[in-house]
């Protein structure tokens, strides 16, 4: 048997990733969990009645690697945003995620654009 569709909304798509790892600092520091970050976004979304998804990945740089993860917003035919809105959102989340994890450096991607945010607060 074949599904039908009875509809269908077409929105104009936009995504933006936050890339953050895991490991505190680079050096030996505090190895947060996934859980650590699921929670992170659980308190954003409830707060911002958002939602995000979030994905494992792994970084391999020159000396080193450490686990991460990709923190994911899409625009949600259901509920549509504005470009802007969705970036913004996504920049604060990856704000929290680099304060709360003690990460030096945060990455956001969009389709036009790659932000790095640095945490002052962190020494290398």
């Amino acid at each position: 048997m074949v599904n039908k569709i009875n509809k269908m909304k077409v929105i104009e798509g936009y995504n933006v990733q936050i890339w953050v790892g895991l490991k505190e600092c680079y050096n030996n520091g505090k190895i947060h969990t996934i859980e650590d970050v699921y929670n992170i976004c659980d308190e954003f979304v409830e707060e911002k009645k958002d939602c995000v998804s979030v994905t494992k990945t792994s970084f391999r740089y020159v000396g080193g690697f450490e686990d991460g993860v990709v923190v994911g917003y899409i625009n949600y035919p259901r509920f549509p945003r504005e470009k802007s809105d969705i970036k913004n959102r996504a920049l604060a989340l990856a704000k929290k995620l680099m304060i709360d994890l003690n990460q030096y450096k945060v990455t956001v991607t969009t389709p036009e654009s790659s932000f790095m945010l640095e945490n002052e607060k962190v020494k290398i």
